[in-house]
């Protein structure tokens, strides 16, 4: 029986320019679904690469006074540079100058022209050489200008070869009436429809005014044409399959999801599926058109100095980092914004402190109790209503994936980390230790250490190197049995010793790139920053640096356990929970404000780096934060609950 196969695509990215955060966002997603695609066992064949005809192409290398191949050569090895570093899983990278595209391209014509859909005509109409395309004066911006970029339209008038997509407007229609989820998100669907509503008028497909771009077959004998860019492009799909030539891989079509940006989803959405009507070829399941990205809410241009450039920040932040913050940030469809506070807020919070928290948490516990053993054979005699929740979540994975519900994904899986971390403050390793609990304790670390391994075997797709370090230290491999037994089925770990690894996320305290906000918003900032500065030494307070200030290490604890001190008016003896294998002792002057009833199992705010001190023989491992004025004190805690051992800054 042969395999089911997946296909997955990102557009061809134009030459005109180098690699943006945009085309790093569509290829991680394509990367993540490939990966995915392939862990659940699908033959899977992912095809990204360059487009690199038309006119627009042609005027940028004699701009730089290079040939035009010349030109496209150096710019789509940039392209394809990036994703080598990146380790985009790519099957195929395309080229539409490579000769079995071209050829592949010449067949399809002939195809379509063979059954009546091309035809020769004269065509008169404002063409925007940035986007193009051809618009109807009715479009156009002040009866000049590009409704898509904004830039000046040229009045072209030429002999010209028509695809007669005037015919399948209605099979369209039908088509997205019938798979409603040809489109994603849904609402681009609507808006394709209410298009194809107001009417298709045929296409232009080749031009005369310029040579760089595929010539027709050469039994139209009508060498003075070059095939239309979009028709050309759009080709690639199958043409990277050997359509036209040797048909090679033409069983991994149709297209399981073929990914775009919103700006081109008209062309992938409407010409596409009608040219393929055309050749007979079934259609995509899934278009997927995301949306695009902003910095700091601003659009990015170069004028601006806010482009972001994809390899600096994964050289800065991390790789797997990165690829995580994209996915996670926007839901798929909708705009994102850029920053680098969010990123560092994504890295520090989601995956420092509840992903890299939670391994070095059962590393300390294993080291501890156990000399680094794991061992899972209890784990459903004290702990299956965990695994029931953590498998609840598990299954609801998929579907969101292939929906584009990206973000939705990562959310879900974020649960059974949640449900891991909870169990911790909750059965408290150290106090079952102490009552002799050993069988208990050690299930509970193998609960916990096979979260961790069915969390990694799903996140490998978004963050393989990661999700790679996590299962060697857990002895285990992330494969198809993985995916099957332990992400997709209730197997838990076998036992091993577990792995001491460095720390996955270390704490990230100060943006690491320069490039932030334009000069004018840097000045505005300096000046804020300087009065606040004149009226805090005003008050006769030292100021210090940002790195003084994060020399101090808060943390979010969790009262485990709390007694008054004997003969003491003042102190509280507490036991708390601040992420560590066993909790910390803090002797608290605050019996006058709150007994030891009030503080057991609350959260508190915990100085956590400083010198062991000794209060009446006790031994103090931290201070609790708190503010006092003339109505009393009160302790500084969070709004929301936290996992204990969370960092405040």
């Amino acid at each position: 029986m042969s395999c089911e196969k997946a296909y997955i695509t990102t557009p061809i990215y134009y030459v005109n320019d180098i690699a943006h955060i945009g085309h790093a966002y569509t290829t991680i997603i394509a990367d993540t679904l490939a990966r995915y695609s392939r862990l659940s066992g699908l033959d899977t064949y992912f095809l990204t690469g360059t487009d690199e005809h038309g006119q627009k192409i042609e005027e940028a290398a004699k701009a730089r006074g290079k040939s035009t191949q010349v030109y496209a050569d150096e710019i789509s090895a940039t392209f394809k540079n990036l994703w080598d570093d990146f380790d985009i899983s790519y099957d195929k990278f395309i080229r539409t100058t490579d000769a079995d595209h071209m050829k592949g391209v010449q067949k399809a014509f002939s195809t379509m022209h063979k059954n009546g859909d091309i035809y020769k005509d004269t065509y008169k109409g404002h063409y925007c050489i940035s986007c193009e395309t051809f618009f109807p004066s009715i479009q156009l911006v002040d009866d000049e200008f590009c409704p898509e970029c904004g830039k000046s339209t040229t009045v072209v008038e030429e002999e010209s070869y028509f695809f007669r997509l005037s015919n399948y407007q209605d099979k369209l229609l039908q088509y997205y009436e019938e798979h409603p989820d040809f489109i994603l998100p849904r609402s681009k669907r609507n808006e394709v429809i209410r298009f194809v509503e107001g009417g298709l008028t045929d296409l232009s497909i080749t031009r005369t005014s310029f040579d760089w771009g595929v010539k027709l077959p050469e039994d139209l004998n009508d060498p003075k044409h070059v095939m239309y860019v979009w028709l050309d492009a759009l080709m690639n799909y199958v043409t990277a399959l050997g359509y036209g030539t040797d048909d090679a891989n033409m069983d991994y079509w149709p297209a399981r999801v073929q990914l775009i940006g919103k700006d081109i989803l008209r062309f992938h959405a409407i010409y596409w599926p009608a040219f393929l009507m055309s050749l007979d070829l079934p259609l995509p399941k899934h278009i997927a058109a995301h949306g695009w990205w902003t910095r700091d809410g601003e659009k990015m241009s170069k004028s601006k100095g806010n482009v972001v450039n994809p390899r600096e920040v994964a050289d800065a932040y991390g790789l797997d980092n990165f690829r995580y913050f994209m996915l996670r940030e926007v839901p798929f469809g909708g705009d994102g914004d850029f920053s680098q506070k969010a990123l560092i807020d994504r890295i520090n919070s989601d995956l420092g402190n509840d992903l890299g928290n939670l391994l070095n948490r059962v590393i300390g516990m294993s080291g501890k109790y156990f000399e680094g053993k794991v061992d899972s054979s209890n784990v459903a005699k004290y702990y299956q209503s965990e695994l029931d929740e953590v498998h609840a979540s598990l299954d609801k994975l998929e579907p969101l994936l292939f929906e584009m519900q990206i973000h939705r994904y990562l959310e879900e899986l974020w649960r059974p980390l949640t449900v891991a971390n909870k169990a911790i403050d909750m059965y408290q390793p150290w106090t079952l230790m102490k009552e002799g609990k050993e069988e208990e304790a050690m299930a509970l670390n193998g609960l916990i250490s096979a979260i961790l391994a069915k969390v990694s075997v799903m996140l490998y797709p978004v963050m393989p190197e990661v999700c790679t370090k996590i299962s060697n230290a857990l002895h285990f491999t992330i494969d198809n049995e993985s995916w099957k037994t332990l992400a997709k089925g209730t197997d838990l770990l076998a036992p091993f010793t577990l792995e001491k690894i460095d720390p996955l996320f270390p704490r990230i305290e100060e943006p690491r790139l320069e490039q932030m906000e334009p000069v004018d918003k840097k000045v505005e900032e300096k000046k804020k920053k300087t009065k606040v500065a004149e009226a805090v030494e005003a008050e006769g307070i030292a100021l210090i640096g940002i790195d003084q200030f994060f020399q101090t290490s808060l943390k979010v604890g969790t009262v485990v356990q709390a007694e008054e001190v004997p003969k003491s008016k003042k102190l509280l003896l507490l036991q708390v929970d601040v992420g560590e294998a066993e909790p910390r002792q803090v002797v608290a002057g605050i019996k006058e404000w709150y007994s030891a009833e009030d503080m057991l199992n609350t959260q508190v705010c915990v100085v956590a780096n400083l010198k062991p001190a000794k209060l009446m023989g006790l031994l103090s491992q931290g201070m609790l934060l708190a503010a006092k004025d003339e109505n009393g004190l009160c302790m500084i805690r969070p709004e929301k609950p936290k996992t204990a051992g969370t960092p405040i800054g």
